[in-house]
């Protein structure tokens, strides 16, 4: 006779942050229902307290059915997934890559408490410059690195799929295309692989004619290179689409749903780098960074990716040391 296996165990997610980014994969999460508990942390007291309220007041609308918080970095007690998104905003104009020294000591700060309270946990960095950010987690942290990952360009591989979609009025879903390397200025497309359905998008045709130029393509990533900085121009920060593409991530975790996502991920040889993150297509599953794809590239896309490395590697120096 078999035993009846027990309930599982409730998954759980922790939030690092109550700004306006972590407060928006919070309430992606309870809607998707990407965890079972929600958890929100942050040291102003009044303000995660008031933020875990709001939230719980939805509770019959959403998918997950608990949220909990507080500045006792105790409610992280139990996380699978610990996200961070505590740091510094970043100011209209500003690089991503001028936040590295402010928000590395921010980071530094919140590791203890994830040792302590969530030493099982994967580690999702979302804070800016989030490459630069997982080699300082992952080396301050004592981290294994298959197990502390960032968001990368998960969102801006997105964004590219919604534009390229709009220009030819498919379903985004049946856009396949990816940015990589840095999440910041130097990322880039990897137009040698980006398909339209089974079409290549440098050979979509309309019009029995090829629709994008080199010139359009270079157009067409150039605003997803700088989407992020229209968006904080206008609003003052991004954090709706960065709260839906990090629960996206925080799912296929927990699910082990081994699902291929440019998120980035400390490297270990693969296109000869190796010891620094940036994004590469990723298999990511219930142990973090299940194995990270070495894409096949033509030599001008090599080029860009060892020059957004060298563009990781230089912060990082000035960082660590």
């Amino acid at each position: 006779m078999h035993a009846i296996p027990g309930p599982a165990r409730p998954s759980k997610l922790s939030v690092i942050g109550a700004g306006g980014v972590g407060v928006a994969i919070a309430y992606a999460a309870l809607i998707r229902g990407s965890a079972d508990v929600v958890a929100l942390h942050d040291l102003n007291a009044a303000k995660v307290e008031a933020e875990v309220l709001d939230l719980a007041h939805g509770t019959q609308f959403l998918a997950s059915k608990h949220v909990e918080g507080g500045a006792d970095p105790r409610v992280m007690e139990g996380s699978d997934v610990v996200v961070i998104t505590a740091g510094a905003k970043q100011q209209p104009g500003e690089p991503r890559l001028a936040l590295a020294a402010r928000n590395a000591d921010i980071l530094k700060s919140v590791l203890p408490g994830i040792r302590e309270h969530a030493p099982d946990a994967i580690v999702v960095l979302v804070t800016n410059p989030c490459d630069v950010l997982t080699v300082v987690a992952q080396r301050e942290g004592g981290l294994d690195p298959a197990r502390v990952l960032s968001s990368g360009t998960v969102l801006d591989s997105s964004r590219l799929r919604w534009r390229l979609s709009e220009l030819v009025q498919v379903d985004p879903r049946s856009v396949h295309a990816l940015m990589i390397g840095e999440h910041g200025d130097s990322e880039f497309p990897l137009w040698s692989r980006a398909k339209i359905g089974p079409m290549l998008v440098r050979e979509w045709m309309e019009d029995d004619r090829v629709r994008f130029t080199g010139a359009d393509l270079d157009r067409i990533a150039d605003e997803v290179v700088h989407a992020a900085y229209r968006i904080i121009e206008g609003k003052g920060a991004t954090s709706s689409a960065i709260g839906v593409s990090s629960a996206r991530i925080v799912e296929a975790i927990l699910r082990d749903e081994r699902a291929v996502l440019p998120v980035s991920s400390i490297l270990a040889g693969q296109h000869g780098l190796s010891g620094l993150a940036l994004s590469l297509p990723t298999i990511v599953g219930r142990g973090g960074i299940e194995r990270v794809l070495e894409v096949p590239m033509e030599e001008h896309e090599l080029a860009r990716l060892h020059a957004s490395a060298e563009t990781i590697a230089a912060s990082v120096r000035s960082v660590m040391g």
